[in-house]
């Protein structure tokens, strides 16, 4: 009998303020795109996330955060580029570690215990 592997159901994090979410799973990948690649363009194509898009994420942190989030500096002869700045970079790590904490604690586990399997049949009648 083969075994199909079910990947672990994960938790989501998303911090809400005032109707938007101002932080979650996309909005930390955004940032941590644009750190792997020093550019808001690259990590838009790699996210296959449009430049306008993007722009409107960062925005709505920096509103709801107080400051900015990255740094950019125009192109001409050094080219352009996106740098994070001290409080983008411990927003990842809080959410990161938050996130791990969220996902050892106990009640996380028994949450997953109790999942089936979308095919799998019904208990009730």
């Amino acid at each position: 009998m083969t075994r199909t592997h079910h990947p672990r159901p994960q938790l989501q994090l998303r911090l809400v303020a005032e109707r938007d979410i101002v932080l979650g799973p996309g909005k930390i990948a955004l940032l941590e795109a644009i750190e792997r690649h020093g550019s808001i363009a690259a990590a838009c194509r790699e996210m296959r996330l449009s430049y306008k898009k993007a722009w409107q994420l960062l925005e709505t942190m920096s509103r709801h955060f107080g400051a900015a989030l990255v740094d950019t500096s125009s192109g001409g002869s050094q080219r352009g580029g996106a740098t994070l700045t001290p409080l983008a970079r411990e927003l990842i790590s809080h959410y990161h570690a938050l996130l791990q904490r969220l996902d050892a604690a106990p009640e996380s586990a028994a949450l997953r215990g109790l999942l089936r399997s979308p095919h799998a049949p019904s208990h009730e009648s």
